[in-house]
């Protein structure tokens, strides 16, 4: 009987000892959970701000200003037109390479060409 008793308090005590080992592991992954859910809560704000930075940097307006002030760009005119010359049919590797000629105003009429 007393063989009896002392294996039923073991199994008492294993139980107790893997009750508190079961409840400090879900604590643990409790705390784990929610620093996790925090994060992903700051990361969610932080690509929402950074769409709407986005968004304000591709304004068109700011686009055009960026253009002009810093790649000196210009809108497109007809008085400075760039003409591509290809070369006959029958090249050797096919590509179409071709010169190009920088024109100051109007093109001029080419012979056979309207």
């Amino acid at each position: 009987m007393t063989r009896l008793n002392l294996v039923l308090l073991l199994a008492v005590l294993a139980s107790a000892f893997y009750l508190v080992h079961l409840q400090y592991e879900s604590r643990r992954l409790y705390v784990a959970m929610e620093r996790a859910r925090s994060v992903a809560d700051r990361l969610a704000a932080d690509h929402e701000q950074l769409v709407v930075q986005k968004r304000a940097q591709a304004t068109p307006a700011r686009v055009q200003q960026l253009a002009v002030s810093q790649l000196q760009m210009r809108p497109a005119h007809p008085g400075i037109t760039e003409y591509v010359h290809l070369p006959a049919q029958g090249g050797t590797d096919g590509a179409a390479a071709g010169q190009v000629q920088r024109l100051l105003g109007p093109a001029p009429a080419v012979e056979g060409r309207p």
